[in-house]
C-alpha cells in the first residue's frame, strides 16, 4: 500500500540538501520506532519515503534565526508527515472501530457492576465471545493505536501532548489540558499492574514488544494484547470521567 505526502520547495537548495543528508538517519530511526506500532502491511520503506519528504519540507522551511535546533524542528515534521500519511490510508475498518468501542463500553459497565477492573474473561463473556476470540480482537485493535493516548517522549524532553500545545493558547485551554493530564494519571494508576508495567516499558523505556515479553515472561503476541487492552481501559476511564464531569457542570 502506498503512502502519499507533499514536500514544500526550499529557499536555498544547497542548504536544504546539506541538512537533509546530515539528518537522513533521523528519518530511519523514527520510521523504525513507528513501524512497531502500525499494521504489518505498512512497510518501513514506505514510512522512510514519507518521512524523507517531511525532512525535505523541514529543511526548506527551517529558520536558524529562531534558534530552535534543527533536529527538534525536523523531528516533529518528519513524525507528522508519517502520521498524516497513515491517516490517509484509512486502514482501520469501521467494523473494527465499532468493536473497539464495544470493548470500552463493556469495560465501563463491568467496572461499575463488579466494583473492580474487569479481567479478560469478564470482558469476553460480556461480548459473548470466547477468550481466544477476544485475544484475537485485541491483536486486531493494534491497528487503531495511532488514535490512542500516548505518553512517550518526543525526543525533546516533552511528551507528544506537550508538542501539540499552542504556547499562545488561552487559560481555559490550558486548564483543560491540565485536567486531562490529571484524569489520565488517575486512569493509569487504576490499571492492573501488568498492563501498567507494559505501558511503562513500551512508552517510557521504549522497549520493543519482544523485549517487554522477555522482561515480564510472556510471548510477544501476549504483550501486544496486554497493551491493546490497557489502551482500551484508558479510553474507557477517560470517557467515563469526561461524562461525569459534563454532568456535574450542568
Amino acid at each position: 500500500m502506498r503512502l502519499k505526502a507533499d514536500a514544500a520547495g526550499p529557499a536555498d537548495v544547497d542548504d536544504r540538501n546539506r541538512l537533509v543528508m546530515a539528518h537522513i538517519g533521523l528519518v530511519k530511526s523514527l520510521a523504525s520506532r513507528l513501524a512497531h506500532r502500525v499494521p504489518a502491511h505498512v512497510e518501513i520503506s514506505e514510512l522512510i519515503s514519507v518521512g524523507t519528504l517531511g525532512l525535505i519540507d523541514a529543511a526548506g522551511r527551517y529558520e536558524p534565526a529562531l534558534r530552535v535546533p534543527f533536529d527538534a524542528y525536523a523531528r516533529r515534521r518528519i513524525h507528522g508527515a508519517m502520521l498524516d500519511a497513515l491517516r490517509d490510508l484509512d486502514w482501520a475498518p469501521r467494523s473494527l472501530r465499532r468493536r473497539g468501542r464495544a470493548i470500552e463500553t463493556a469495560m465501563t459497565r463491568l467496572r461499575h457492576e463488579l466494583g473492580r477492573e474487569p479481567e479478560s474473561a469478564d470482558i469476553a463473556r460480556a461480548l459473548n465471545v470466547s477468550e481466544e476470540d477476544y485475544d484475537h480482537l485485541l491483536d486486531q485493535l493494534r491497528s487503531v493505536e495511532l488514535a490512542s493516548i500516548r505518553q512517550s517522549t518526543d525526543g525533546d524532553g516533552g511528551t507528544r501532548l506537550d508538542v501539540a500545545i499552542d504556547p499562545d493558547e488561552g487559560p481555559h485551554a490550558q486548564l483543560e489540558r491540565t485536567e486531562l493530564r490529571t484524569l489520565l494519571a488517575r486512569a493509569v494508576a487504576e490499571l492492573p499492574e501488568r498492563e501498567r508495567q507494559v505501558l511503562a516499558l513500551y512508552y517510557e523505556e521504549e522497549l520493543t514488544l519482544a523485549e517487554i515479553g522477555q522482561v515480564i515472561g510472556v510471548g510477544e503476541s501476549r504483550v501486544s494484547q496486554l497493551r491493546a487492552q490497557a489502551v482500551a481501559r484508558l479510553r474507557s476511564h477517560l470517557a467515563a470521567s469526561m461524562r461525569s464531569a459534563a454532568k456535574s457542570d450542568r
